[in-house]
């Protein structure tokens, strides 16, 4: 028989580190209190959530890796608002980020999940933050509690 394996979204007993960069403030917060919501929402109590505020984007690997080498977290939650601007710095903070994100997870085996916004203007970026287009902050703190659990499962 084959075996399937799926994460649920059961995160009762499980810790997640958020790191938000607090850069685009309007927007990150509505972000990390997506995800709070979230957690809460699926078992997590509030004293297994820890929120690491960081300056930018830029900044955000640098503590995902602390916390993912610490062996504290199940899964983390990197959120932030990179928003176009009229110079190239976009697509260098925006890559620079989204590689040091993707090698975390893949050095130190945590779920790493990528709620960080790049859009061309705020309002696009309020949009997915919880005003039109759902809140991407939800959704990423949903999809760790799910790798978080595929990865439980798979290791057994």
């Amino acid at each position: 028989m084959v075996r399937v394996i799926q994460g649920n979204l059961n995160a009762s007993g499980m810790r997640f580190g958020i790191v938000v960069s607090r850069f685009n403030s309007l927007v990150t917060e509505r972000l990390q209190a997506g995800a709070i919501d979230a957690l809460c929402r699926h078992g997590v109590r509030a004293e297994d959530i820890d929120v690491v505020l960081v300056p930018g984007a830029f900044d955000i690997p640098l503590f995902a890796k602390k916390m993912a080498e610490s062996g504290r977290y199940h899964a983390l939650i990197c959120l932030g608002a990179v928003i176009k601007g009229e110079t190239p710095h976009f697509d260098y903070i925006a890559a620079a980020m989204t590689q040091g994100i993707k090698e975390i997870m893949l050095s130190c085996g945590v779920p790493v999940t990528f709620g960080v916004l790049t859009t061309e203007s705020v309002e696009q970026a309020l949009d997915r933050a919880g005003a039109k287009l759902g809140n991407k902050g939800f959704e990423a703190a949903v999809s760790a509690i799910e790798m978080a659990n595929a990865l439980k499962t798979l290791e057994e």
